[in-house]
């Protein structure tokens, strides 16, 4: 079993960062063998959309939305995926998700951490 923990979300004004971090812990095969890691975000009466992903080989896709603006990266040795977020706006508010795949197909996601853009 695999466990995503999510952290750094929080309220911030419009033009300020955050970073939110995702630790994986739990079975140590499948936690060395993400194939995919992605940050999704939802807001309440819509749909979970793709922020970012990133595969681990080192290619990232960005949405359109957040593109220049956001950030994914890996600590492999710390099991951490981060996304930096710069430059935010009240658009970006949501509850934002972690998610990782395995080669075998497996996907795991966090318990989601709220962002607040204030303008």
């Amino acid at each position: 079993q695999v466990q995503l923990v999510e952290s750094g979300g929080g309220a911030v004004q419009a033009g300020g960062s955050l970073r939110l971090s995702c630790r994986a812990s739990g079975n140590v095969f499948d936690v060395t063998n993400f194939s995919w890691t992605a940050w999704y975000r939802q807001v309440p009466g819509k749909e979970r959309e793709l922020v970012a992903r990133g595969s681990l080989s080192g290619d990232v896709y960005y949405d359109d939305a957040v593109k220049g603006r956001f950030t994914l990266f890996r600590d492999k040795v710390r099991r951490t995926v981060f996304l930096q977020m710069n430059s935010l706006t009240p658009e970006d508010t949501a509850a934002y998700y972690c998610k990782a795949e395995t080669a075998a197909g497996s996907e795991y996601w966090g318990q989601g951490a709220q962002v607040t853009v204030s303008s």
